[in-house]
């Protein structure tokens, strides 16, 4: 019997070897996948540097300037009967704004008038006379004396038609003083004076003030550091200059560098300078703050990223760059200017590399990234526009 207990005894540690073994398996498995746990890698948006031609500015900020303001005054006194302008209206040079009453100046125009024709008459009687006189003299039968009386009353005479001649011209003046025309291009004011008031030439106000708006200029300033520059620019040729809102969004018109000013201010280290704009489209306004970018010149082959990856730390300026293995560097970079929502890179970057430009609070060096496209790009970007940024 002992020989039929001994293979049963085989068996069983056979089986429980087998069993060991099944049991242990998948503990070596789980210690095995907790050894090398899955990447966790970062949501972001990115873009590649970009390579063309950049425009390279200088900012200022300035003030607009009409070339001419004027505030239309009567020169006479006299009820106003016609208000012939819009408050807010282009007008032209010549074009009547407001009508005063015209009577009694005319009135006047028509009595020194006649006082001329009253003294030409008497001239051409004296002058008839003298001729007479003259005649009569040659046969004995007028005294020198009374030749010489009438010669002095034709001289007379004539004398008094020039100055009727001087008051009709004056009058003539008057009586144009009562059409108040604009004296130049530009556009009305706020009215100062109803129809049916008595104007008067010493009225502080007067009737409106008339703003010329084309071409109109923009005083802007730089600092003193800048002047070489353009200086420099300036021989090659006349520089642009375009007219922003004050944050940067809207473009309001493009002009022509025309003055650099003869000093430079010594409190604040600025030059000044002077743009002038055709302004046709009547988007520059007098006494209203712009931005203003002198063009100075275009620069070839210039790197570009968009103006949301560049970071500002502690050593200064970086971006986050994507390596061939999408983990992230974090690259030091020279920005030489931030315009239209694009930065020009001096030095720091190659064309081609991708950068980060949005979800930068999740990263730091060495950090797998995933790159969203489309709509995911979108809101991340505005998620990300309500997170705080990690300094």
């Amino acid at each position: 019997m002992k020989w039929k207990i001994i293979p049963t005894a085989v068996v069983l540690l056979a089986i429980g070897g087998t069993i060991a073994i099944t049991h242990r398996l998948p503990f070596q498995a789980s210690a095995h996948a907790a050894a090398a746990p899955p990447v966790p890698t970062a949501p972001v948006v990115a873009s590649q540097v970009a390579s063309h031609d950049v425009p390279i500015y200088l900012h200022g900020i300035g003030t607009v300037l009409a070339y001419n303001t004027v505030l239309v005054r009567s020169q006479i006194q006299g009820q106003l009967t016609q208000i012939a302008f819009k408050e807010g209206q282009p007008v032209h040079a010549g074009d009547l704004l407001a009508q005063i009453d015209p009577r009694p100046y005319q009135a006047q125009l028509d009595q020194v008038t006649a006082a001329r024709d009253r003294d030409e008459a008497q001239l051409k009687n004296a002058e008839a006379n003298l001729t007479r006189y003259t005649q009569l003299g040659h046969s004995g039968w007028a005294t020198p004396q009374l030749i010489d009386t009438q010669t002095a009353q034709v001289a007379q005479l004539h004398s008094a038609i020039k100055a009727d001649d001087a008051l009709i011209e004056a009058a003539k003046v008057q009586l144009g003083y009562t059409r108040l025309t604009s004296p130049i291009d530009g556009v009305t004011g706020v009215r100062q004076v109803d129809i049916g008031n008595i104007i008067h030439p010493g009225d502080p106000n007067g009737l409106v003030v008339v703003t010329q708006i084309e071409p109109i200029s923009l005083i802007f300033t730089l600092p003193e550091t800048d002047l070489p520059r353009i200086q420099q620019q300036m021989e090659k040729g006349p520089l642009s200059v375009l007219a922003y809102s004050q944050d940067d969004t809207i473009k309001l018109d493009e002009g022509k560098l025309i003055l650099v000013d003869n000093e430079i201010q010594q409190t604040t280290g600025t030059v000044r300078l002077k743009a002038e704009f055709g302004n046709k489209a009547h988007r520059l306004w007098p006494g209203e703050l712009v931005d203003a970018w002198l063009h100075l010149e275009t620069r070839h082959g210039g790197l570009t990223v968009p103006a949301s990856a560049v970071q500002q730390g502690q050593n200064g300026t970086y971006t986050y760059v994507i390596k061939p293995d999408d983990t992230v560097e974090v690259r030091p970079i020279k920005v030489a200017q931030i315009a239209g929502g694009q930065a020009l890179i001096d030095a720091g970057l190659v064309a081609n590399e991708r950068v980060v430009t949005d979800g930068q609070y999740k990263l730091q060096a060495g950090t797998h990234v995933t790159i969203l496209h489309g709509k995911a790009a979108e809101e991340a970007a505005a998620q990300s526009a309500q997170q705080t940024p990690i300094p």
